[in-house]
């Protein structure tokens, strides 16, 4: 594995705690859904994430202006865009897949 971050249950705690720190801004939230060719796998995850995203506005918590979600890549950008992605990794989609590289 070589990317990580914070369960779902455990990413609103953190915003506060991050939020209450000097100096720091939170701009966005992003997600990695577990790989799957199915775009439609991704959906839930991304739709869990504007939720997310939502509830923290509503809150109104600290700085947190979290314009940006960052969500969606390749296989799955259309669902995270409808989903009400700003930021999309379509690498593959530009460059081709890199030699060697496993997409999951």
């Amino acid at each position: 594995v070589s990317k990580s971050g914070v369960p779902l249950a455990e990413a609103l705690p953190l915003v506060r705690a991050v939020a209450a720190l000097p100096h720091v801004s939170i701009r966005g939230l992003m997600t990695l859904p577990p790989w799957s060719d199915d775009p439609e796998a991704s959906r839930p995850h991304f739709a869990a994430l504007r939720r997310l995203r939502d509830r923290i506005r509503s809150e109104r918590i600290g700085s947190c202006a979290v314009e940006e979600l960052s969500m969606g890549m390749s296989q799955d950008y259309r669902v995270a865009i409808e989903e009400g992605a700003t930021i999309v990794r379509i690498g593959r989609l530009i460059f081709g897949e890199r030699p060697g590289k496993d997409p999951g």
